[in-house]
C-alpha cells in the first residue's frame, strides 16, 4: 500500500505546463505527480547507494 502522504518531489505547476504546452493543450492527472515523484526517489536512493559504493558523502551527477 503507498503512501498518501508522501510529499512531492517535483513542483506541480511546471509539470503540468510542460505538458500542457509540449501536447498542445493536454491535461496532467494528480496521479502523475505521485508517480514522478516516485520515481525521483527511486533514482536519488540509486544514486545515494552509488555514492557510499564510492565512499563519497556528496552525491554527483555520475551517480544517477
Amino acid at each position: 500500500m503507498e503512501d498518501e502522504n508522501k510529499e512531492a518531489l517535483v513542483v506541480r505547476s511546471k509539470v503540468k505546463s510542460y505538458i500542457k504546452e509540449k501536447s498542445d493543450g493536454m491535461k496532467c492527472s494528480e496521479k502523475v505527480i505521485d508517480i514522478l515523484s516516485d520515481r525521483v526517489r527511486e533514482l536519488c536512493d540509486a544514486a545515494i547507494e552509488n555514492a557510499k559504493r564510492d565512499k563519497r558523502k556528496t552525491v554527483q551527477e555520475k551517480d544517477f
